[in-house]
């Protein structure tokens, strides 16, 4: 027997509910905001990743799928979506667009990590990327996107983490402070952090390791400095946040693991789910569009991951399953009349079913309990020849009598006022 690649799960039925109504949720929020749907490869060159995610981070260095095409053009499964929706931004001149360009996205993403509970090696993502405003306003409405999405889910205790990241130049001098700090730490540090310490030392402050966090307590703020400009962004979107009554916590560690973050960057978690506790992230990335080659464009996004969202996701929250009708139809003339019952119930948009193998009213009813119908259209010889149904209420056992060719109307009538 061939199994399923460790990383790589199965959505099953019984399962697909909870995404169906996390994607639908997803889609009307980012229509209401004005966000259009996008649909971009799941993979792309290599170097558009390379150059855009940063060539020093761990998704760059450990986690990427790259492959050689038959031309010998290194292509990689794409890790994440931002790097491709710019990708498309700039190759088809969206930004000669007289309206904004808000777009939204849905899909699988590939990285090859160590596989545990809401993150797998194939994971999937919702994501948004607004693009050509620099006012601290589009970063507010991003923010509030992401937090009706899930408060409209009643994901419990969610707490809304930001920080700012300064801009480009903000970054040298603060680096050099860091890294005179972390050499005081060093000895305490993983070996992962060492390293980051000479291509990255902004992520040493991300790191998981409880005697990573321990020995960067005291690591100097990046929000200690900020540019003039930077400052005032960040403090607008921190008003523009209580304007709307949105909670938020300031987390000077929020660093990112993508190099083309800038200015606001923020994470929403959720306490239900352990130390892997992220559901969504984001921020703004104003100098990627000109680094993948386009012109100088301000941009704001975020994603998140639907498996860890789908963990948290309440009971409460699933819809009423929609009321099923099974028809138990056998015999050479009940069959057919029964074939005919299920179209005309599903052409009127009424979730039917029956079980094709069973030929016998005991076995057709043993199929509807376990099917969970609400009602059964029994159609026997008997009946086809009267042209009659025997409609029976799963739940109360009643049974009424319908003339066959008005009891799609008829049953039509009856769930629509139930």
């Amino acid at each position: 027997m061939i199994r399923g690649i460790k990383g790589v799960k199965d959505i099953l039925p019984d399962e697909v509910g909870r995404w169906q109504l996390i994607e639908a949720t997803a889609r009307r929020l980012a229509e209401v905001y004005g966000f259009r749907e996008i649909r971009v490869p799941v993979f792309e060159v290599t170097d558009l990743f390379a150059r855009s995610i940063g060539a020093s981070t761990d998704i760059v260095e450990k986690e990427m799928y790259t492959f050689q095409d038959r031309d010998g053009t290194s292509l990689t499964l794409r890790p994440e979506a931002t790097a491709g929706s710019v990708r498309a931004y700039i190759e088809h001149n969206l930004s000669a667009s007289p309206t904004a360009q808000k777009l939204y996205y849905f899909g699988p993403m590939f990285r090859h990590e160590r596989p545990q509970a809401g993150r797998l090696r194939q994971f999937h993502q919702f994501g948004v990327e607004a693009f050509g405003c620099a006012e601290p306003a589009a970063d507010v409405e991003v923010i509030s996107l992401l937090w009706r999405f899930f408060s409209t889910l009643g994901l419990p205790d969610l707490t809304l983490e930001i920080n700012s990241l300064g801009e480009a130049g903000d970054r040298p001098a603060y680096k050099a402070v860091l890294l005179e700090f972390l050499k005081t730490r060093e000895a305490q540090l993983c070996q992962n952090c060492r390293r980051r310490m000479a291509t990255n030392p902004l992520r040493v402050l991300d790191c998981k390791v409880p005697e990573c966090r321990a020995a960067t307590e005291g690591a100097p703020k990046l929000t200690d400095h900020l540019s003039p400009h930077a400052r005032a962004h960040f403090d607008a979107v921190l008003v523009g946040l209580q304007t709307l009554e949105i909670p938020f916590l300031l987390n000077p560690r929020l660093v990112r693991g993508l190099d083309y973050y800038t200015l606001t960057t923020f994470e929403v978690t959720c306490s239900h789910l352990g130390a892997q506790n992220a559901v969504g992230a984001g921020g703004r990335y104003d100098g990627l569009v000109e680094t993948l080659g386009g012109s100088k464009t301000p941009a704001v996004g975020f994603a998140v991951g639907l498996e860890r969202t789908v963990l948290a996701l309440p009971g409460a929250a699933l819809p009423t399953p929609s009321k099923l009708i099974y028809v138990a139809s056998f015999g050479p003339q009940g069959a057919p009349a029964g074939r005919r019952m299920l179209y005309e119930l599903r052409a009127l948009g009424i979730q039917a079913d029956t079980d094709h193998r069973a030929s016998t009213l005991k076995a057709h009813m043993k199929q509807a309990d376990r099917l969970g119908a609400s009602l059964t259209v029994i159609v026997g010889d008997d009946e086809a020849a009267k042209n009659c149904v025997i409609v029976r209420d799963m739940t109360s056992k009643e049974q009424v009598e319908l003339p066959l060719s008005t009891t799609a109307i008829n049953l039509q009538k009856r769930l629509n006022t139930a």
